[in-house]
């Protein structure tokens, strides 16, 4: 098991000091998501100041891009990092495609497949030469001339994650990709008795098993180098368990566990926008299941009691630039690295 650690609270200023840092401390990897910044742009900026870290995008919205501009995009970050990106993709949801990117929102589980599909025809004619001939549902591709073609690529094909919820997403993202990245709102209950098995059945369509195949996950993880740096994380997981809570997508989790009636219960303060109360109707029980919570010294035995065998590489929040938490962190990227 090893370490990705996130950029999601990390300012923009700070982007690349801090990967500079988390490769030093011995990081297994680094990664952004598409909440309020493009992260290929912030793995672009992550890759000037390293040498050797992972760098992935956790993930990038595929739909509002077409399958040509991401090839571009992340061919030219895997160049830049010699090899070291991770194109991670997403679905997002219905409403924030519509209101959010104000783009169509159809069939998202075959259109990702005809995406990823498109992605690899654009790819594999740049490798061979030969002509690019991609024809599928969603998207038509057929024209690529040595002008616009970079050529074969020096380090190697992109490795790409599916974000996957939803059965058939899961199943795609091992019957088709390199690996998958869970959504945090998952438990080890979850993983364990409905996303294994139905990683396996992806895998087996394909012919394959997941040997090497890489599961991003972990949950909630709250950590840092006090028991107040832990408390106070915990606390912040409370309100992203209720929000994402309230969501219709992620009920099965909570179902999975008898706790159905919470998402009523989320949805209505939702309805009511009664967004400061929303934290305090998660219970203790709840939290418990979907946060790991430990201080950085205990934090590789508390994640390899919950998560070992479960995942392959679990994401922790980069710590705070310039602080006393590297060192603590450096010590846990080694601990769990031996798990």
């Amino acid at each position: 098991m090893r370490i990705e650690a996130s950029l999601r609270t990390t300012p923009t200023h700070e982007v690349a000091v801090t990967a500079a840092e988390l490769e030093r401390a011995g990081a297994g990897g680094v990664c952004d998501s598409e909440n309020r910044r493009d992260p290929l742009l912030t793995m672009a900026m992550a890759a000037v100041t390293t040498e050797r870290i992972g760098l992935a995008t956790a993930v990038t919205i595929a739909f509002p891009r077409s399958p040509m501009v991401v090839a571009y995009g992340a061919r030219m970050l895997h160049d830049q990092t010699g090899g070291r990106f991770r194109l991670g993709l997403g679905t997002q949801v219905k409403r924030h495609m519509e209101h959010r990117f104000g783009v169509p929102w159809d069939s998202p589980g075959p259109r990702m497949r005809d995406y990823v599909q498109a992605l690899r025809a654009v790819w594999r004619s740049w490798e061979t030469g030969e002509p690019l001939r991609h024809s599928g549902p969603f998207y038509a591709l057929d024209l690529m001339t040595p002008e616009f073609s970079p050529g074969p690529a020096p380090h190697g094909r992109v490795a790409v994650d599916l974000a996957a919820v939803n059965p058939y997403n899961l199943e795609l993202a091992a019957e088709l990709c390199d690996g998958v990245r869970l959504h945090v709102f998952n438990t080890p209950g979850y993983v364990r008795d409905v996303v294994r098995p139905r990683l396996a059945a992806g895998a087996g369509r394909a012919g394959r098993d997941l040997a090497g195949f890489e599961i991003f996950g972990g949950g909630f993880v709250a950590t840092g180098a006090t028991r107040a740096d832990v408390a106070l994380a915990r606390e912040q997981a409370r309100a992203r368990v209720a929000f994402y809570g309230s969501t219709l997508a992620y009920l099965p989790v909570l179902e999975h566990h008898g706790w159905g009636a919470l998402r009523d219960e989320l949805r209505e303060l939702v309805r009511r926008e009664r967004w400061d109360d929303l934290a305090a109707a998660v219970p203790d029980e709840v939290l418990d299941e979907f946060c790991t919570a430990a201080a950085y010294p205990e934090l590789a035995a508390a994640l390899g009691a919950r998560w070992a065998g479960l995942v392959t590489t679990v994401q922790v929040p980069a710590p705070v630039p310039y602080s006393a938490q590297w060192s603590g962190f450096a010590e846990a990227c080694v601990a769990v690295g031996e798990l």
